[in-house]
């Protein structure tokens, strides 16, 4: 039985957490990775159960480390926890499965993103909601952009005013979402890709600063600040006996 956050939310929350964060640096799967000695995973699936609107989250993790990330999970919120696949797009696809007959608004949100807001998450739900299709959360980009070519010699500067950082959760009706995977040929670094493949028009709304991509060590160190900015306090002792 897949578990139930709030009865009388609308909305399932897909968390990919099976990709290995190569950027990172070697060690334990991103998603697992610590911060201020909790994982990441612990800090993103918090954040979403204190949005009011989420009644399921699925959780995809490394398929070694199911019953392991289920016991890290369980102090935190009533989460179902799935083997995910190969690639991102694979284990979106296996927790999208796992989601129960109920929630019509379905979110996406990387694990990587772990100290994104819970108004972020409403946004994005509000909007589909409202009557979107796909819901993105984006940011204006404010470096200059160059187009280079594979020998890294700049071809033109790129006109960033129509440009955005793209954030998540990104949201999107279930219906639109499984037909989307459905028709997937290769794999996408995001779904709102595969949606627009569809024809489905995809809406932006603002997004976060909070939400940034925890890919790299510094990353980590501006998000570890983030948390202390915030008064954040950590009980890590749950990850440290399971990781």
């Amino acid at each position: 039985m897949t578990a139930q956050l709030n009865p009388r939310g609308d909305v399932a929350v897909l968390v990919p957490a099976a990709g290995a964060g190569v950027r990172l640096g070697p060690g334990r799967p991103k998603a697992l990775r610590l911060l201020a000695g909790e994982p990441l995973l612990v800090h993103a699936v918090r954040r979403l159960a204190a949005a009011p609107s989420v009644h399921t989250i699925v959780v995809a993790a490394p398929v070694a480390d199911v019953e392991a990330v289920r016991d890290l999970l369980a102090p935190v919120a009533p989460v179902s926890v799935v083997p995910g696949g190969a690639h991102r797009q694979a284990s979106v696809a296996a927790a999208l499965a796992a989601v129960p007959a109920g929630p019509e608004i379905v979110l996406v949100h990387d694990a990587a993103r772990a100290l994104t807001p819970a108004e972020l998450i409403e946004s994005v739900a509000a909007a589909v909601r409202a009557g979107a299709d796909a819901v993105i959360p984006v940011l204006p980009v404010v470096d200059t952009v160059k187009e280079v070519d594979s020998e890294e010699r700049v071809l033109g500067t790129v006109d960033r005013s129509a440009l955005r950082a793209v954030q998540t959760p990104q949201g999107f009706r279930r219906a639109v979402l499984a037909a989307a995977h459905a028709g997937a040929g290769d794999p996408l670094t995001d779904d709102a890709g595969l949606v627009e493949k569809q024809g489905v028009p995809v809406r932006c709304v603002p997004g976060s600063e909070y939400a940034l991509k925890i890919t790299r060590p510094f990353d980590l160190t501006l998000a570890e600040h983030l948390l202390a900015a915030d008064g954040v306090a950590s009980d890590s002792s749950v990850a440290r006996t399971l990781f």
